[in-house]
């Protein structure tokens, strides 16, 4: 995994190139935006329960055969494995944020998920549903105004929202 800088100093690196005004603007406009990245790291984190959680009461309201007798999320056991593996998914998405990379996601969470998935017997459309839920209810907290000075977060909240959306389409 590269954060922004290593990534963008490692390409300029094998190209043989100085790195470009453009990049360095680039790599400015994060650090000038960091405190927001921090903030929505360090909520998605202090709520990752209730994010999970609301997700999972949202997800079983909407698609009630998964905890039916037979279902996906029958038993405790089952229904233990699928609130890990939101929690999970949610995690990574946090680093991915974090880092300004989804390199980390794709790499440690996504790669081959579906293909296990699928040997499991694992609805991947109730995951992807899921991992949306998660989004919604992630961006809803992260997004919230309370006790946060007020700035735009627009361009931040589309890029959460684009990792939940490369992790729900890696799974359907």
């Amino acid at each position: 995994m590269l954060d922004a800088f290593a990534r963008v100093i490692s390409q300029a690196d094998a190209r043989g190139d100085y790195i470009t005004n453009n990049q360095f603007d680039a790599l400015n406009s994060m650090v000038a935006e960091s405190n927001k990245r921090m903030d929505v790291v360090n909520r998605i984190t202090s709520n990752s329960s209730t994010i999970v959680a609301s997700a999972a009461r949202a997800l079983f309201a909407q698609q009630p055969q998964l905890i039916a007798p037979g279902g996906n999320a029958y038993t405790s056991r089952r229904m233990a494995a699928c609130l890990r593996d939101m929690e999970i998914v949610l995690r990574y998405v946090t680093y991915a944020t974090f880092a300004g990379d989804g390199s980390v996601l794709e790499d440690r969470c996504l790669n081959g998920l579906r293909e296990t998935y699928v040997a499991l017997g694992v609805p991947g459309g109730s995951v992807a549903e899921g991992v949306n839920k998660m989004k919604d209810a992630a961006i809803a907290i992260a997004n919230s105004k309370d006790g946060i000075t007020n700035g735009d977060c627009s361009s931040l909240m589309s890029e959460l929202a684009g990792y939940f959306d490369r992790a729900a389409s890696a799974v359907s």
